[in-house]
């Protein structure tokens, strides 16, 4: 190829990719700076869950307290913790009714605790949970890690079609997963849901039949973030030897399509 025709090339990439980052505006950042938690964004859900949805729903063990997080040089840290015999403990944040998204570009970037029985996750609710109940409502698990399956992001749906069942969904095996951090992001639109890991995409979902039961996805949602122990998926084994475990959450971005 001639010396002109790469330096075409070259030119017209990068006023391509100058275009797109350009047009993908950020719409909101969350940096974790300072010494707490803001709290008019991040609400704490607490204890096991009880009475209304024991083990949260999944026969879980641990107890969420606001004592597993902290805040240090510019990262989210939630610590799970083995206090006695029977008691785990950890942290499970939420933006419900402060900060919530309808299609964006959404992306976090984390480093993933591990171990037999641990389960972190960044993941969205639909917000009318509280009027049509889960999985009316809809969740998107943009990760998922389990310690029982080590080298594996999952990265799923569920919706009322499924009956709340992860058939939406795919497992991608990322050698260093365990190792610093990486990100996970969704490029939520009115027509598809795709995932990325790292900047590769890993798995889309676009239906063609878009009824509620299928397709949830035409409305706003919230963020969670949270360490779970054991439970249906988690476990149900629990190495004990491995904690403290931590999950750290640098960022989280959300831009415009």
């Amino acid at each position: 190829m001639k010396k002109t025709a790469i330096v075409f090339l070259f030119s017209a990439l990068a006023l391509s990719c100058g275009k797109k980052e350009k047009e993908r505006e950020l719409l909101w950042e969350e940096n974790f700076d300072g010494s707490e938690l803001n709290e008019s964004v991040w609400n704490f859900e607490l204890g096991n869950g009880c009475p209304n949805i024991c083990g949260w729903g999944n026969n879980e063990r641990q107890v969420y307290t606001k004592d597993n997080h902290r805040l240090e040089n510019g990262n989210l840290i939630i610590t799970a913790k083995k206090i006695n015999d029977s008691t785990y403990t950890s942290t499970r944040l939420t933006t419900k009714g402060n900060k919530e998204f309808k299609y964006g570009y959404i992306e976090a970037k984390a480093k993933i605790p591990s171990g037999q029985g641990i389960w972190p996750a960044f993941w969205m609710l639909g917000s009318n949970i509280d009027q049509v109940g889960w999985p009316m409502a809809g969740e998107i698990d943009i990760l998922e890690y389990v310690g029982k399956e080590p080298h594996m992001a999952f990265t799923s749906l569920h919706t009322q079609d499924s009956h709340g069942n992860t058939i939406n969904t795919k497992k991608t095996e990322i050698k260093n997963i365990e190792e610093g951090f990486h990100t996970y992001a969704i490029n939520w639109t009115e027509n598809f849901i795709e995932f990325f890991i790292d900047g590769n995409s890993v798995y889309k979902f676009e239906p063609k039949d878009k009824t509620t039961e299928v397709w949830p996805y035409n409305q706003p949602f919230y963020f969670l973030v949270n360490v779970a122990i054991g439970g249906n998926f988690g476990g149900p084994e629990v190495d004990d030897s491995i904690f403290p475990q931590e999950f750290i959450i640098d960022y989280i971005r959300v831009y415009s399509n």
